[in-house]
């Protein structure tokens, strides 16, 4: 039996309590996947993988079902702290090449940061995969040129989420997540 996803598709969610768990559960709710046992996964997006709408993609799972998924989540409970989520995403030209997606969480940077870091990562572990001359020094934009110079990647994009904590005594919790089909 074959567990090579077939589709894919995006969500991302805040909550808010006084205990972690429970903040972590509104974000999943507000994410639309607290229903699903979720496996947490490495990055790699399969060959002819397709990306599907998020409310498309919650009507082929089933409540309890085993759920696979990559998941990025930040939480906290330091008031005033600002804290990101998110998932890098970055799919080859070749649909029979396997893409990647990557996790990157982190505090007190602006949401366009965390989300281009994210999406460079992914970006960067796919260029190296496909013989694409790659320069970790240079700035996001030289690079998304070079991506796009040499044909191999079609897209890169990021769903990224912040929040910060509201209230002393409270949790804040984020979550990005590509959520597997099989």
């Amino acid at each position: 039996m074959s567990l090579v996803p077939r589709k894919v598709f995006f969500v991302k969610g805040i909550g808010y309590h006084k205990s972690k768990l429970a903040a972590f559960e509104q974000a999943l709710r507000e994410a639309g996947i607290e229903k699903f046992n979720l496996v947490n996964v490495s990055s790699i997006l399969p060959p002819y993988c397709i990306e599907v709408g998020k409310e498309d993609g919650l009507s082929q799972l089933n409540p309890g079902q085993i759920v696979f998924a990559v998941m990025a989540r930040s939480e906290s409970n330091e008031y005033n702290r600002l804290i990101c989520a998110s998932i890098g995403v970055a799919k080859p030209a070749d649909k029979g090449h396997y893409g990647y997606l990557s996790e990157h969480h982190t505090y007190g940077v602006k949401p366009e940061n965390a989300g281009e870091t994210a999406e460079d990562l992914a970006a960067e572990m796919l260029a190296t995969t496909l013989g694409i001359p790659f320069d970790p020094d240079a700035n996001y934009d030289e690079k998304r040129e070079v991506f796009k110079m040499e044909g191999k990647i079609v897209e890169t994009k990021n769903i990224t989420v912040c929040a910060t904590v509201r209230n002393e005594n409270e949790w804040a919790s984020v979550l990005a997540a590509a959520v597997f089909i099989l």
